[in-house]
């Protein structure tokens, strides 16, 4: 993750003080957590100018990453580079202001003279997710629900600007190849943290996962459609007021299906640690309820099966977390999201191997809706 920058170049120092209206030599730049590996993140700082401060992230193309993390030019890729800019100049981020989901005020977009855009945001302070109970989370899925469904039952078109991202959840699974020849690997399946703590049948499960891929996928992009987040979870969230949730990270906004952006944001909570493994029954429950409350709030009465299939097909978005895993449990070294700090690897692997197969019920449940809805299988 990149530190505060050592001396302020000439083009850093005029945003300074354009937000601040004070000479730049005053800020200070706290690096704030976010995924080092995507190459359209130069940085995040939190900037601070006496009790003033703002977020600022710096959206760039030209990072040195992966090929599974790199940037893309297509605005409708998953990781088209600009989005989160477009999202916020266009005031896309605040299309659910109505149901109490808003996010942060853009106070400016600064194109760079070297192509990056730097965007400064207001620092929103509350009650972070990441501590949030159950309820919290349930009250959220129910703000969620009844965005989602005033729009479906005023059949609206969901938003369709050129840049919003189309087939995410195809496009992102393919590009996530790290491991992915493991799972048929008996050799993978024996390393000590996998054989134990993965539950029984959890190899037949995303091996048939991984097999039918292109049918979970066919049965997502056939749900009715809603303008989604697709990235929601706890990290991404915080609560300023009761009943009102801000959303950070919109850079991959776009075409989803019902249900699944409360299908990221179930098992993502359990996946990072912000809900122990053993409360994920009880998360999924009030999530989804929540979630299917707001949609009947908001005046949709179609039929709730298809909600429940869009969130349980989301499983197929995990089948290569389950090949990384294998790649990994023979590091010594596991770090947690953002690679600051050491997590304890058998805690990590107990724990998602718990969501895993969670997620595997999930899969067997979608394949019954689907074909109780008629879905070819």
């Amino acid at each position: 993750m990149p530190g505060p920058p050592s001396a302020l170049s000439p083009q850093l120092a005029d945003e300074v003080r354009e937000i601040f209206q004070v000479p730049p030599i005053a800020a200070e730049f706290e690096p704030l957590t976010h995924n080092p590996k995507n190459g359209v993140t130069a940085g995040v700082w939190r900037v601070s100018v006496g009790d003033r401060s703002a977020v600022l992230k710096v959206l760039t193309r030209g990072k040195d990453t992966t090929e599974t993390w790199a940037s893309s030019d297509d605005p409708r890729h998953w990781n088209f580079w600009r989005r989160e800019a477009y999202v916020y100049e266009e005031g896309v981020a605040r299309v659910w202001e109505p149901w109490g989901i808003t996010a942060p005020e853009l106070l400016a977009s600064v194109e760079r003279p070297d192509g990056d855009v730097a965007l400064w945001l207001e620092d929103v302070r509350g009650e972070p997710a990441t501590g949030w109970s159950t309820a919290a989370h349930a009250g959220h899925a129910r703000r969620l629900g009844a965005a989602h469904g005033r729009a479906l039952a005023e059949r609206a078109e969901p938003l369709d600007h050129p840049w919003l991202s189309r087939r995410f959840l195809r496009d992102y699974t393919a590009a996530q190849t790290t491991g992915r020849d493991l799972l048929d690997d008996d050799t993978a399946w024996q390393q000590p943290l996998v054989r134990d703590h993965f539950p029984e049948g959890l190899r037949e499960d995303m091996v048939r996962l991984r097999h039918e891929r292109e049918w979970f996928l066919s049965v997502m992009e056939s749900l009715p459609r809603v303008f989604s987040h697709l990235d929601q979870w706890p990290a991404n969230l915080t609560s300023p007021h009761p009943g009102q949730s801000v959303l950070f990270d919109w850079a991959f906004a776009g075409d989803g299906a019902l249900g699944e952006d409360i299908g990221n944001y179930i098992p993502d909570t359990i996946f990072d640690g912000f809900l122990p493994a053993a409360r994920l029954p009880e998360l999924a429950t009030a999530a989804y309820e929540g979630y299917v409350r707001g949609l009947r709030d908001s005046g949709w009465q179609g039929d709730v099966r298809l909600v429940r299939l869009g969130m349980c097909a989301s499983a197929v978005k995990y089948d290569w977390l389950t090949a990384l895993m294998l790649s990994l449990a023979g590091d010594a070294q596991q770090l947690d999201y953002g690679g600051r700090r050491t997590v304890e690897a058998e805690h990590r692997y107990r724990e998602r191997g718990v969501v895993l197969g969670f997620l595997a019920d999930w899969a067997r449940e979608a394949r019954v809706l689907a074909t109780e809805l008629g879905f070819p299988h």
